[in-house]
């Protein structure tokens, strides 16, 4: 994967661009502020770009700010947020375009670096994993009228589940259902969020896990 680090913290931004570089990734650009990070996305088109939200010069959501802004002009631009922290204003904006290819994960919370790189190999792929912290404050606002609010408790369960990135035989595990059981919710999610079969089972997961974030 070719990838772009974007992260005001030297040590920090380091540390991954040497990480990313054992496990195979090429870095080819590594940038501490939001324009920059623009301009490396335009120039380089990456599979991804690592992103952390508090950048200069305000250190408030310059990072989300140029997250969207990159995507808005690369449509579709892979991003991947690595932050400590949740800005819910500008991941909004990153789900707006629909098209997936969005990770937003705390970087307290990832403890396993096989995961971390599963999950930036999910956003390159056209994917969404988010932190279930992230995915909670998203929720917040539900707006009235919202096709997600059909869905059963158990459908919203199994559409949380796959909205933090988790396959069909995870979310089994995890909800101690067989996996016939989980692809009778998902079919099930996919009919009530109207998500036709023409799109493809990955385009519609996607879908349905955008919906989800964006109710």
């Amino acid at each position: 994967m070719r990838v772009v680090v974007a992260d005001d913290a030297v040590l920090i931004r380091s540390g991954l661009v040497r990480l990313l570089e054992e496990f195979g990734c090429e870095v080819v650009a590594e940038v501490g502020d939001g324009d920059a990070l623009v301009e490396a996305v335009a120039e380089h088109r990456p599979d991804v770009s690592v992103v952390d939200v508090r950048m200069p010069p305000s250190f408030t959501d310059e990072g989300l700010k140029a997250a969207t802004r990159a995507r808005a002009l690369v449509p579709g631009a892979p991003v991947l947020i690595l932050s400590q922290y949740v800005e819910v204003s500008y991941a909004d904006d990153l789900l707006a375009d629909a098209r997936g290819a969005v990770g937003y994960l705390l970087k307290e919370r990832v403890i396993d670096v096989d995961d971390f790189m599963d999950s930036l190999k999910r956003v390159a792929g056209g994917g969404t994993v988010f932190d279930p912290e992230v995915v909670s404050q998203l929720m917040v606002r539900r707006r009235k009228n919202d096709p997600v609010a059909t869905l059963t408790p158990r459908e919203r369960e199994v559409l949380g589940l796959m909205a933090e990135g988790h396959s069909n035989k995870a979310i089994g595990k995890k909800l101690f259902i067989s996996d016939g059981a989980v692809e009778k919710h998902i079919r099930n999610i996919f009919t009530k969020l109207a998500l036709s079969s023409e799109d493809g089972d990955h385009h519609r997961r996607v879908k349905a896990v955008l919906a989800y974030l964006r109710s």
